[in-house]
């Protein structure tokens, strides 16, 4: 009897910790509800995702502009440089995607600082958005990404206002089902180490997350 008990507690441990690890990607994403805001930040990475969903924000009239942020120079920049290519910044291809869908180059604030993570791009909206004296920014993402976001903003903008959270519908990543796509399982993985650094302190520096 007693082994049967223990085979039977070994068995739904092991689901528990399968059911666990299905739904990891699911717990990664949140989204808050809607607020006018001084601004709609796209923040950095998958054209034009992000941006299809600030300029919907923008129309809707949710807020009178759009923030672009910048990434740092990467290793792989300098070396492209040094061999003669100047590769073209994420933030052109950005602003094109909003003024093709409708938004004006006037609502459009390409941000001046260089960020090579999310961290830094957390620090640099909240400092603009206290330059600017606005009461809260919405922070438009990818749906797996949502989570350390509002982690960082809430661990690295502690007493500056508020920032609400909105993905974009229309990038692929499928939260239910992520372990079927390398592409989505490494997404997964990053936002767990991402978010365990945090948590930690960030003990472990890198300029891509």
């Amino acid at each position: 009897m007693r082994r049967r008990l223990w085979l039977a507690l070994v068995v739904a441990a092991f689901a528990l910790a399968a059911i666990a690890f299905l739904r990891t990607g699911a717990w990664l994403v949140l989204e808050d509800e809607l607020q006018p805001a001084r601004a709609v930040v796209v923040l950095g990475g998958k054209v034009p995702f992000r941006e299809m969903e600030a300029a919907r924000l923008y129309k809707e009239g949710w807020t009178h502009e759009v923030w672009l942020t910048q990434g740092g120079r990467f290793a792989e920049d300098v070396t492209l440089a040094e061999l003669g290519i100047v590769r073209t910044p994420e933030h052109v291809y950005s602003r094109m995607v909003l003024e093709r869908l409708g938004v004006p180059r006037t609502a459009i604030r390409l941000l001046p600082e260089k960020n090579a993570n999310t961290a830094e791009e957390m620090r640099t909206v909240a400092h603009k958005l206290d330059e600017f004296r606005g009461d809260r920014v919405i922070l438009v993402t990818s749906s797996y990404h949502t989570r350390r976001v509002k982690a960082l903003w809430r661990k690295l903008a502690a007493g500056h206002r508020d920032a609400i959270v909105r993905y974009t519908p229309d990038d692929p990543f499928n939260a239910n089902h992520w372990w079927r796509d390398s592409a989505d399982a490494m997404s997964v993985a990053r936002e767990w180490f991402g978010l365990l650094n945090a948590w930690m302190d960030f003990p472990v520096k890198s300029e891509h997350w």
